[in-house]
């Protein structure tokens, strides 16, 4: 007889890893902020509207106001992160999240790949900001730290095999090497990003920076040092994840 299971250490077992704690964090913000419909304190129509324009530029990156030099505007590439723009978007974030984060954290341990993920997070909203210093459109989402966690999961676990699902092939689940989806994945951020124009839209340069930023971590922190896994870690939807 399998002994029961007491909820507290079922809730404690989920919460052990900080991807699970990142992920519950995004979806509880966005569930209790005004775009996800479903906190009728917002109200509706006009008035819902009007919180969620406000709820964005107060917690979003505005690159003219961050390089305007106000103090509160430079935590605003942090706050960035855990803020989603549609259903669509946070779903995106937290699948890509979900299939890579848990094995790069057990590589690099809990604290420091807290402090990764929020650092690379940062600093990829701040390259996109640099380049579009002038845009006064706001840029929310976790897919600068995302992309990162993509970039040092391709140097540490190459070999890894992730079951994908691609549109173009009527949405078949197939397995890959990680390193063919990731790598098929950063082509397509790169091209995008060549041709991303100022105005809104998906960030893909944040996707790219982030992307870069952490494959160069993982390669200077752990040099040789990598994983040779080749079990399949879940599902990933190769598509777009926008910030």
């Amino acid at each position: 007889m399998t002994a029961p299971v007491h909820p507290a250490r079922s809730l404690r077992a989920v919460f052990s890893r900080m991807t699970n704690v990142l992920i519950g964090l995004c979806c509880a913000l966005f569930v209790l902020g005004p775009v996800s419909g479903l906190n009728h304190t917002y109200g509706t129509g006009d008035a819902l509207l009007r919180a969620q324009n406000s709820y964005f530029a107060h917690w979003g990156v505005i690159p003219l106001d961050l390089w305007s030099g106000a103090p509160r505007a430079l935590l605003t590439p942090l706050t960035a992160l855990f803020v989603h723009g549609s259903w669509l978007h946070l779903l995106g974030n937290v699948l890509f999240l979900y299939v890579f984060g848990s094995m790069t954290e057990a590589r690099m341990g809990r604290l420091p790949f807290t402090a990764f993920y929020l650092t690379v997070g940062y600093l990829a909203l701040l390259g996109y900001a640099a380049a579009h210093a002038s845009s006064d459109q706001t840029l929310v989402g976790a897919s600068g730290s995302i992309s990162g966690v993509l970039g040092a999961f391709l140097f540490l676990f190459p070999r890894a095999r992730v079951t994908s699902l691609f549109p173009f092939l009527f949405f078949l689940p197939l397995r890959f090497p990680a390193w063919i989806v990731l790598l098929f994945w950063f082509s397509l951020q790169w091209h995008a990003a060549r041709h991303d124009p100022a105005g809104p839209g998906v960030a893909y340069l944040a996707h790219v920076v982030g992307f870069a930023l952490g494959f160069l971590y993982a390669w200077a922190r752990y040099g040789r040092d990598t994983v040779d896994a080749t079990r399949d870690n879940g599902v990933s939807a190769e598509g777009e994840s926008q910030p």
